[in-house]
Formats: structure tokens, C-alpha cells, sequence
């Protein structure tokens, strides 16, 4: 697997974090409300994804948006094929910000059972991977969702994160492997050293060559996850945010050596359409400056 080495490196070797722009359709109505913009202000999901768009190019080309402390960004499928400054999203991250893009390949959530959501299937995902890799983009994101630990359905959530990834590993891209366990889950701190076990068991089917990027929840029990931090197949081990503001995210995610945070909400909070410019880049670099100062710490303190 041939990989662009320049990305390669940002992203095993860069101070800083990802961030998570990808909210699709079931999200995005919440999404726009939180930036300012009610549902009475748009009335078709055509409407409502170009102002989605608009609010992800702002946050985009603005200022402190920079390949300095912001390493990746996950794009929504929409955003991946849409412009930013006259140029392709992807494009514009990457040769203009010096961000590495990534493209989220789900699409939603199966009904729980066994205490998980597995994917859906995702029908044109061959397409969809030749299309990320004609237009940049250097890897993938699926998030499926653990509920509860339940032996069964944790095994069988990590074997289709798996599955997909090789698929998208044959194809020369980066799978981002998530499966996430709510925070509110009572029982996530089993939940997660369950998920440990598996994650690594799956790893060790992968080519020898293979290269991943593992995203979860902050652990429960700090540096759970440090054997995926440690693994040579692993290129990082990033943290969601989870439903925690951004605060209390950064605070958690201090605990554990080596993660770094790839936020969604957590970056976004401070936001609003509203604003002007001077304000929106004044809120958006102080969230930055925050998640960034969190994820730099714990990868120089890595082990």
C-alpha cells in the first residue's frame, strides 16, 4: 500500500489534532442550530446541506484553521465533492492549509442488538473510494456504536470495522476504524476493555504493511487504549468527543498518553452565523488553541 508520504508523516508524526466536519443528514438539522440557523430557515434538505456548506468553508478558510495545529479534517461526502475558495475542498485543505482530508464512507446505523449498531450497508462504497482518491483525499472514516458490553456484539461490531478496512486498504487509502462507546453507557469501562481485546485482534489479521487510524471514546480508566497507541499498525489513536464539552473533553483527554483529539462539537461550540469575522476567527482559534495545547501534551508524552 503506497501511501503520500508527505500525509504519512503529518499524521504519525504531527503536533496537533483532527477535525470532525463531517455531520451528514440525520445531524445536521442539530448542527445548524447550534451555529445559529433554525429549521423554519430552510425547507428542503437541498437548502439545508448548502447551509451546511457554507458554515463548514467559513470554518475552513478561516485563519486559524492551519495545517499547524490542525493536522486532518473528516469531511462529509457533500463537502468532499463541494468548493472552498474556487477549488475542491479536499484540494484547498491540503495544498492551501496543509491539512490532510479525510472522507466519513458511512452510511447510518443498523438497528441495535447484541447492545450495538452496526453499519449499513454501503453500496457504492467502490465508487465512492475512487472518486476520495482521484479528488486527494488520504483516508476514510465509519462510525458504528457500542451501547453496552455485550461480548457478542462488540466482537461482531470490530469484525465489520475490520472487514471495511481492508477494503478500503486495497484501495490506498486510510481507513479511520471507530467504534465508539457512549459515554453514557453504564457499563462502558467493561465495554472498553472488551473493545481493547478485539481491536487488537483485529489489527493482528491486517497485512503486515497495513497502517490504520483508531478512534474511540476518552476511556473511562486513563491510557486503556496505550497498547493501540504502541501497536505498529496503528498510525494514531485519536479521541471523540463524545456528547462532552469541549472543556471537560480536554480535561479527560489529558489522561491518556499519546491520543489526540479529533472533536466535532467541541470545536464547533463557540460558533455562530452571526458573527463577524473578527469574532468567529477569535472564537475559533481560542478552541483550537485549546484541543490543540490537550493533543500536543499527550503526544509528546507518549511512551
Amino acid at each position: 500500500m503506497k501511501l503520500h508520504p508527505q500525509m504519512l508523516s503529518q499524521m504519525r508524526n504531527g503536533d496537533g489534532f483532527i477535525a470532525a466536519l463531517d455531520q451528514s443528514g440525520g445531524s445536521t438539522p442539530k448542527a445548524l442550530h447550534t451555529y445559529g440557523i433554525e429549521d423554519s430557515e430552510y425547507a428542503t434538505n437541498e437548502e439545508m446541506f448548502r447551509l451546511v456548506h457554507e458554515m463548514r468553508v467559513r470554518l475552513i478558510t478561516a485563519p486559524p484553521f492551519s495545517g499547524d495545529k490542525v493536522l486532518g479534517a473528516i469531511l462529509f461526502e457533500k463537502t468532499m465533492d463541494g468548493q472552498a475558495s474556487g477549488r475542491s475542498v479536499p484540494s484547498y485543505l491540503w495544498e492551501e492549509r496543509g491539512i490532510v482530508p479525510f472522507v466519513k464512507v458511512d452510511q447510518g446505523l443498523e438497528e441495535e442488538r447484541h447492545s450495538v449498531q452496526l453499519l449499513k450497508p454501503i453500496p457504492d462504497l467502490e465508487s465512492l473510494l475512487a472518486r476520495a482518491t482521484k479528488k486527494g483525499v488520504f483516508g476514510t472514516k465509519m462510525r458504528s456504536v457500542i451501547a453496552n458490553s455485550d461480548n457478542t456484539g462488540i466482537a461482531m461490531l470490530v469484525r465489520q470495522q475490520f472487514d471495511l478496512g481492508r477494503q478500503i486498504l486495497s484501495q490506498g487509502l486510510v481507513p479511520i476504524i471507530e467504534p465508539e462507546v457512549l459515554v453514557t453507557s453504564p457499563t462502558k469501562a467493561h465495554a472498553e476493555s472488551v473493545l481493547l481485546e478485539e481491536v487488537l485482534r483485529g489489527l493482528d489479521h491486517l497485512p503486515s504493511e497495513a497502517q490504520v487510524i483508531i478512534k474511540v471514546s476518552i476511556p473511562t480508566h486513563a491510557d486503556t487504549y496505550l497498547p493501540l497507541v504502541e501497536h505498529p499498525k496503528v498510525i494514531r489513536v485519536v479521541a471523540l468527543s463524545g456528547g462532552y464539552d469541549r472543556a471537560e473533553a480536554c480535561e479527560r483527554l489529558s489522561h491518556n498518553r499519546g491520543m489526540i483529539a479529533s472533536f466535532l462539537r467541541a470545536l464547533t461550540e463557540d460558533l455562530r452565523v452571526g458573527m463577524s469575522d473578527v469574532e468567529f476567527n477569535k472564537r475559533l482559534a481560542g478552541s483550537v488553541d485549546e484541543i490543540y495545547a490537550a493533543s500536543v501534551y499527550k503526544a509528546l508524552n507518549t511512551v
